[in-house]
């Protein structure tokens, strides 16, 4: 038993033979298609930004720590 093609577009696709396959010329070149610039300088941040992060980071990390160990040894009983 043999149902209906449930994509009814599938027959309208332009560049398709027959049998599915894509005809020469109809693909894009492979190579040099993003070789041009794109428009935007690829850099990060600059190493100022990155060290405050990392320093507000580690700052939060160790007042974290003492205020555990501070309740462990019972300063903030």
């Amino acid at each position: 038993m043999s149902g209906s093609n449930p994509d009814p577009y599938e027959d309208k696709i332009t560049g398709l033979e027959p049998g599915g396959g894509v005809p020469p010329g109809e693909t894009p070149p492979g190579e040099s298609s993003t070789a041009g610039p794109q428009g935007h300088d690829e850099g990060g941040p600059r190493k100022g930004t990155q060290v405050f992060w990392l320093s507000a980071i580690g700052a939060g990390v160790l007042l974290t720590l003492l205020f555990f160990i501070g309740y462990i040894v019972g300063f903030f009983d």
